[in-house]
């Protein structure tokens, strides 16, 4: 049984701090940015605060000033990141660790990323996809890659309108549960994330049961 989750995406602005928030709330977890880099004030943690009832939010191992890679970010701020700086926090039932922007997005120079990250917290993750043009592909390199390095995949979240023939050929391509749509919102808040999680609750949890 897995009480830790990571969720990361095929790229970024794909709608991880969104899926974050709905999977804490269905699982009333806690909630860890390793990395928050530029939107200080307005940061991943906010959001997800602002979004949800009951989840705590833990705070963020490093708060880099501008909005880049966290690599370039660490190192505008004078900050040398490394994996030796991370351990899984203390948590109630089940934490849930968003990553930043793709799997391969460097935290330092030596290039080790979040994929490296989720290795050493041995934890394993839910995929975020999008539907865009190029997602399939994205989606497919993303998962073939944390196939590689031996992080397990415990599903997919799509975010955007049904579209069964994307869906269906990346979910068979690499026999990995789909556990959700997310549709697209104006507006995401509370009454949003409460409802999405409501809808993906008892997959959740079955899967994380596994």
């Amino acid at each position: 049984m897995s009480k830790v989750v990571g969720v990361t995406g095929i790229g970024t602005d794909v709608g991880k701090t969104v899926v974050s928030g709905i999977i804490a709330q269905a699982l009333q977890a806690d909630y860890w940015k390793p990395v928050q880099a530029g939107d200080l004030n307005y940061s991943d943690s906010h959001k997800i605060e602002e979004r949800t009832q009951g989840v705590r939010i833990l705070t963020e191992r490093y708060r880099l000033t501008s909005p880049m890679s966290p690599h370039a970010a660490a190192e505008i701020d004078g900050i040398e990141i490394s994996l030796e700086d991370f351990e899984t926090p203390d948590y109630k039932e089940y934490l849930i660790i968003e990553g930043a922007g793709g799997i391969m997005v460097p935290m330092n120079k030596m290039g080790q990323h979040f994929g490296d990250l989720f290795i050493h917290l041995k934890v394993p993750v839910i995929v975020v996809s999008r539907h865009y043009l190029g997602s399939i592909n994205h989606t497919m390199l993303t998962l073939n890659f944390l196939k590689q390095i031996g992080v397990e995949v415990l599903g997919l979240i799509f975010v955007g309108d049904e579209n069964k023939t994307t869906e269906s050929i990346i979910t068979s391509s690499f026999d990995i549960p789909w556990v959700h749509r997310v549709p697209l919102a104006s507006e995401v808040n509370k009454e949003f994330t409460f409802l999405e999680s409501e809808k993906i609750k008892d997959q959740l949890i079955s899967i994380l049961n596994r």
